[in-house]
């Protein structure tokens, strides 16, 4: 059920557009870049850069992140929404590009980028008060960041979720170690390793969003939420639970990867890479050779990090395994495959990266581990 060869070049072109559209610098952006009201006890976070897809950059972190720490402690505020601007995207991606420049000229602002974007994901993560993400349109990398460590996140039929890191050499960050674990059996093992993309009702399905509200009703769901006085999680709940269930846009149709959860299931379990490949040749299946030939597309390296950071992430908490992502994130930094996925799918284009190491078999523990290694002073603890 993946997409052919051409469509998948076409998704990973726009995945250099999302990725590719900012520079690193902090004082990148502008004054615009991310708005801020207060709407009754509602404060809103709309992220205003609908031409580059509302992707993030430093600008737009380095604000928000104190704007909700303000409202965590205003007794005022009772709840946030945090949602995109134009038609086409929540925010689909982070400054990925930008990282990459910053990382080969040893600027410490690649690191700065992670360790500032990872704090936020963190508050996120730990609001006591309602956060409610409304995830229409594209959602990938940073976006899902934004989103899936709140309490409430609202698809629409114009959702796409994916968590496509393996396919430049990185992994799935973000906190992604976190969530993705949690999901139903080995359902984020593969999308981690895979990138499948969810659409629609299948964010739902996948258990990534909470509620499923047709897109043209979401300014009148927030206006009613605006409208709540001091609410808490019940009234807030019921709200999201009335457009959920007015809702009748693909009511009645099956998760896309239900043929495959048993397969995705049964082949995903292993704690290696290469026994996952050893799992799916093995099977032969239609289904299962066009995910292998997937795999093998993707950096080596990044498949088995991304497949311990999972393993241990589904035993860490939140701030724990933001923290691990750091040092993962520094090693990528001080690495190969990054900047050589980066130069294929966001600079040159080609589409046709050479990892090195080149194999799974050439990727030995030692790299793997270095990966997870203590940064000492470096250390981002919660």
């Amino acid at each position: 059920m993946l997409v052919s060869r051409s469509l998948r070049r076409i998704s990973l072109q726009r995945v250099s557009v999302i990725l590719g559209q900012m520079r690193m610098s902090s004082t990148a952006g502008t004054e615009e870049d991310a708005l801020f009201e207060k709407i009754n006890s509602t404060g809103i976070i709309t992220l205003n850069r609908p031409k580059a897809l509302n992707a993030l950059d430093f600008s737009m972190v380095k604000k928000i992140t104190p704007k909700l720490k303000e409202w965590c402690e205003d007794p005022s505020t009772s709840v946030v929404i945090i949602k995109g601007s134009g038609d086409k995207a929540f925010c689909a991606g982070g400054d990925i590009k930008a990282v990459t420049e910053a990382g080969k000229a040893g600027d410490p602002l690649a690191g700065e980028f992670f360790k500032n974007e990872y704090i936020l994901n963190h508050t996120i993560g730990t609001m006591k008060k309602p956060y409610i993400a409304f995830i229409h349109g594209i959602t990938m990398g940073g976006g899902v960041g934004l989103s899936v460590h709140g309490r409430y996140r609202v698809a629409t039929e114009k959702t796409l979720f994916a968590m496509p890191e393996t396919a430049i050499g990185l992994f799935p960050d973000v906190g992604g170690g976190y969530f993705l674990p949690r999901l139903d059996g080995k359902l984020g093992i593969y999308l981690a390793l895979t990138g499948y993309r969810l659409k629609g009702r299948d964010v739902l399905h996948a258990g990534v969003a909470t509620h499923f509200v047709e897109a043209q009703k979401l300014p009148e769901l927030e206006q009613e939420l605006c409208s709540l006085q001091s609410p808490q999680h019940a009234q807030v709940q019921q709200v999201l639970q009335k457009f959920h269930q007015q809702c009748s846009i693909d009511a009645d149709k099956p998760f896309s990867l239900a043929p495959h959860k048993s397969s995705i299931d049964r082949l995903f379990e292993a704690d290696t890479v290469e026994a996952i490949f050893q799992n799916l040749e093995q099977d032969g299946s239609e289904w299962a050779t066009k995910q292998l030939e997937t795999l093998k597309k993707m950096s080596p390296t990044s498949m088995k990090i991304t497949l311990r950071q999972l393993i241990e992430g589904a035993k860490l908490t939140l701030g724990n395994c933001l923290s691990m992502e750091y040092r993962i994130a520094e090693g990528c930094i001080r690495g190969h495959d990054f900047y050589e996925g980066v130069r294929a799918v966001l600079i040159e284009k080609d589409h046709t990266p050479k990892w090195s190491p080149a194999t799974l078999e050439e990727v030995d523990e030692t790299i793997v581990t270095s990966h997870f290694r203590p940064l000492g002073k470096q250390e981002l603890l919660f």
